[in-house]
């Protein structure tokens, strides 16, 4: 996958990209992220890339000669088209099912705003969708196009050891994560459970399953009970499932009654 971020400052984008889980991702060649500098395909000769905006206001507006041009450079080296993304408080909210759906494409065009934004008619040139990251604003859109190249990062092979580096995560299969737990065995006299030292998997399983459930329906009740409704066939299995192994410890308990009474 190629992930490609157009922005005023690269260097910023670059300082991120370069480090930690995304740097590895890069240099191991799991995934391409290149950042580009709008501001070198600017037709001005003093270099500018923004203006004040048509019909008044404070703030300046970037141009959209720029943007289009380091745009379509940028599709020039693609294979494929790729999705052209700008990060826009207005955009719809980055979720993991969003993620998900990202981390399948073969490349993204990543465009951050700044100022007071960019010239919408770009942007209907582009045919590009808006994305948020939450309902807030930020100086520029090159925070929130890190948090999504961390984010699809994240699920490209080979970026993380393996699936279940990210599949347990919160949010990724509809709930929120279950408590984790690392050495030493006892601190401040909290200890850890009991049944994380069973080495029982499927018991550890269950825990974290149930834990993880008890900790979505505290802290998301909305998630909750959106996971409870997709997955409701699977729940009521379940409790048909228990209620037939009690009705058979019901009926061993009976039977073991009239053996000793007999």
């Amino acid at each position: 996958m190629r992930i490609d971020i157009a922005t005023l400052f690269p260097a910023m984008c670059d300082a991120v990209l370069n480090t930690s889980v995304l740097g590895r991702g890069i240099k191991n060649g799991f995934i391409e992220i290149h950042t580009h500098d709008i501001r070198l395909y600017t037709e001005d000769k003093h270099k500018n890339v923004d203006d004040k905006p048509y019909g008044g206001g404070t703030g300046l507006v970037m141009q959209a000669q720029p943007i289009y041009d380091c745009v379509q450079a940028i599709k020039a080296q693609h294979k494929a088209p790729p999705r052209v993304i700008y990060l826009s408080p207005q955009g719809e909210t980055l979720t993991q099912g969003k993620v998900r759906e990202l981390a399948l494409e073969e490349g993204l065009i990543l465009l951050c705003g700044h100022y007071e934004g960019v010239d919408c008619r770009v942007l209907e040139e582009l045919n590009a969708e808006e994305l948020s990251v939450g309902d807030y604003v930020l100086t520029g859109g090159e925070l929130p196009a890190l948090i999504v190249c961390d984010a699809v990062a994240r699920l490209q092979d080979g970026v993380l050891p393996n699936e279940d580096a990210y599949s347990i995560e919160s949010h990724y299969n509809g709930l929120l994560e279950f408590p984790q737990y690392s050495r030493p065995e006892v601190w401040r006299g909290r200890a850890v459970p009991e049944v994380l030292l069973c080495g029982d998997h499927k018991k550890v399983t269950e825990w974290q399953m149930e834990q993880a459930l008890e900790i979505t329906r505290q802290k998301r009740p909305d998630m909750y009970e959106k996971y409870l409704q997709d997955h409701a066939e699977e729940f009521a299995e379940k409790a048909a499932r228990e209620a037939k192994r009690a009705e058979r410890r019901r009926r061993r308990e009976e039977k073991k009654r009239r053996e000793d009474d007999q």
